[in-house]
């Protein structure tokens, strides 16, 4: 068995770990390590290896400071539980929408906003695609394009700057991603688990927004629920 360390961004770690089953990541401060898992056949069988190999990226000179997005989920979780973000299931969400002036902040990528919504949200994308070419954003492009994916993210540096042109600060906001995440424990999650949505709520309350509520089960279980949705090409 083959190991091969690459070097990604927190958030591409468990976007590959949701398509790689035997993808492993661990986070410091400045970089995150993932090793992948393969066998090599000999005359004996499958026989595992346990020594590295492949591509292999540090970049503790070159990534940017660590960034309130990428601190740990226990510290996020934290704070929204401090200061009472709320998690709604989507039909409550939809009630607190049109009855209460919720509006849905979709943090999804433009292009899957674009595809299907709920009416009346609105979209800022937590993370983007890649823009730089530092030697820290050519090493993460080069560990995406190592695992077969040419379209990495990063995070997005003007979220709450283009939050605050749409809403001010005490506007009442139910944030909104794909898979939703949960801050509720489990057996097997006994912190929840993170999503692009939980880190927005976030980032939101960490800058002052004080009405800030988070879809329970995501736009997943909104579609799946078949509540109103509308696409750029019907609005």
């Amino acid at each position: 068995m083959a190991f091969t360390s690459t070097a990604l961004q927190y958030s591409s770690t468990s976007y590959l770990q949701s398509w790689v089953p035997s993808l492993e990541g661990k986070l410091d401060h400045n970089s995150c390590c993932v090793r992948v898992r393969s066998y090599k056949p000999t005359s004996q069988g499958l026989h595992q290896q346990n020594f590295a190999r492949g591509l292999t990226i540090m970049s503790a000179t070159t990534k940017p400071a660590k960034s309130p997005a990428e601190e740990e989920w226990k510290v996020k979780r934290e704070l929204l539980l401090q200061k009472r973000v709320k998690s709604v299931e989507p039909k409550e969400a939809l009630r607190l929408q049109k009855e209460n002036k919720f509006v849905i902040l979709d943090v999804r990528p433009e292009a899957e906003f674009k595809e299907a919504h709920p009416p009346d949200a609105i979209n800022v994308q937590v993370y983007r695609l890649i823009k730089e070419w530092t030697a820290w954003d050519i090493a993460r492009r080069a560990a995406f394009a190592f695992f077969g994916i040419f379209s990495g993210t990063e995070e997005n540096p003007e979220f709450i700057k283009s939050v605050g042109e749409k809403l001010n600060k005490d506007s009442k906001i139910i944030v909104a991603c794909s898979a939703g995440g949960t801050m509720k424990p489990t057996q097997n999650l006994p912190q929840g688990q993170q999503s692009r949505s939980l880190i927005a709520a976030y980032l939101l309350v960490l800058n002052g927004y004080n009405n800030v509520f988070h879809l329970e089960g995501g736009l997943y279980k909104w579609f799946k629920e078949d509540l109103p949705s509308v696409s750029d090409s019907e609005e």
